[in-house]
């Protein structure tokens, strides 16, 4: 009647280990035939989803991004009543659901070539910027090459970590990480700078692999971009104002924060939850197309959700989906789905989905244990799928 109560990320098994044993982790093992006939069934969907792609799509992305323009009219219009409290709240409520369709809904997935199909200037993905520090063509090579690419694999998907976090076992511990979860939360609201010097690799030019002449691109991308945003944001914006620039210039910090703090949410949700699993070089090097769609599957997690939730989320809520069909439109995840959820029970596959405080109460209870020595903490039981990546001899 009168129990202690223990958090909920204290009572994960295994976050605190001071003798006895955590139970063992449930393991599938799948063959190599049935990995490529579901490669085979993933790319029939893929292939009927690409067929169907028109007018209705079109008619949707028009639809966001004329919502996002409204949203950001209303919150800019709203600063000039900034010396009311209401108004400014609701300028910058506004003002954040902008910035977080336009980096989500809409430049995420332009950018991951979504909308190249139109032929649209304004949609593609090879010109088109987003309102954030992070030069577009810095974010497509770390996120869209780097990441998709290697989705979960130790030492090759820089998105582990950030390279600034532990957030795997394979990830060798040492002190620095007793600061995990003060690195993350600095991370979360500042997640658009980060993003921005994710492509720098800083761990490896404080190591002395990277040369200034490998950074310095990248630096003047920074300087252009981030120069822009600043200027637009905390300089132009709030001198239009007038006497409300202070009013205005924290407004507009703040929208900033809450797409930060969103956006580093949503996305650590789909890829840090309990159950998602990683994998190394070996084991991945030579992969066929449905070993590769089964990582991203093994790899990446959803999160349940109203569709008003997936639209803000820029569908990535649908994050296994997403991984496996990057280049189709996002806001068809959610009718791809259930189909994609019903091969995995047929090929007794995890599909890794929960709702939002549980997903992202797992990601913190992962940032807070891999902060601590292994010989503390122990191994955590984790489900996993042992793919069987040669053709066994009949």
């Amino acid at each position: 009647m009168f129990g202690l109560s223990v958090p909920g990320f204290l009572a994960l098994p295994g976050f605190l280990k001071f003798g006895g044993r955590d139970p063992e982790p449930e393991v599938t093992v799948i063959g190599y035939d049935d990995v490529e006939a579901l490669g085979r069934e993933l790319d029939a969907l893929r292939d009927e989803v690409v067929a169907d792609l028109g007018a209705a799509d079109r008619e949707y992305i028009y639809r966001i991004i004329k919502a996002q323009r409204g949203f950001e009219v209303a919150g800019r219009g709203l600063m000039y009543l900034g010396f009311l409290p209401p108004f400014w709240l609701a300028g910058v409520g506004a003002l954040s659901i902008s910035k977080i369709l336009d980096n989500m809904e809409i430049g995420h997935n332009v950018m991951h070539g979504q909308y190249d199909w139109m032929r649209e200037p304004g949609l593609n993905s090879r010109v088109f910027e987003w309102d954030t520090v992070c030069p577009a063509d810095q974010w497509k090579h770390s996120h869209n090459y780097m990441h998709h690419t290697y989705t979960n694999i130790v030492g090759r998907d820089r998105d582990i970590g950030y390279g600034i976090l532990r957030m795997d076992e394979a990830q060798r511990w040492n002190p620095y990480y007793l600061g995990n979860p003060l690195y993350a939360t600095a991370l979360m609201f500042l997640f658009e700078w980060g993003v921005m010097l994710h492509d720098l690799e800083a761990e490896n030019v404080i190591q002395g692999k990277r040369r200034w002449s490998d950074v310095k691109p990248l630096v003047r991308g920074w300087w252009r971009k981030a120069g822009r945003q600043v200027l637009k944001d905390y300089v132009l914006f709030p001198a239009l104002t007038g006497p409300l620039f202070v009013s205005t210039l924290l407004g507009n910090a703040t929208a900033n924060v809450v797409r930060n703090v969103w956006a580093y949410s949503i996305i650590f949700c789909g890829h840090f939850p309990s159950g998602v699993q990683s994998f190394t070089e070996d084991e991945t090097a030579d992969e066929t197309r449905g070993q590769w769609y089964l990582r991203q599957m093994l790899g990446s997690a959803n999160i349940t959700g109203s569709p008003l939730f997936h639209i803000m989320s820029g569908n990535l809520s649908h994050q296994i989906e997403h991984h496996l069909f990057p280049d189709i439109p996002a806001h068809r995840y959610p009718e791809m789905a259930p189909r994609v959820r019903e091969l995995c029970e047929r090929y007794d596959l995890p599909y890794n989905t929960g709702g939002f405080f549980r997903q992202i109460g797992t990601v913190w209870a992962k940032i807070f244990r891999f902060a601590l020595p292994p010989s503390l903490v122990g191994r955590a039981p984790v489900s996993g799928v042992i793919v069987e990546r040669r053709k066994t001899a009949a």
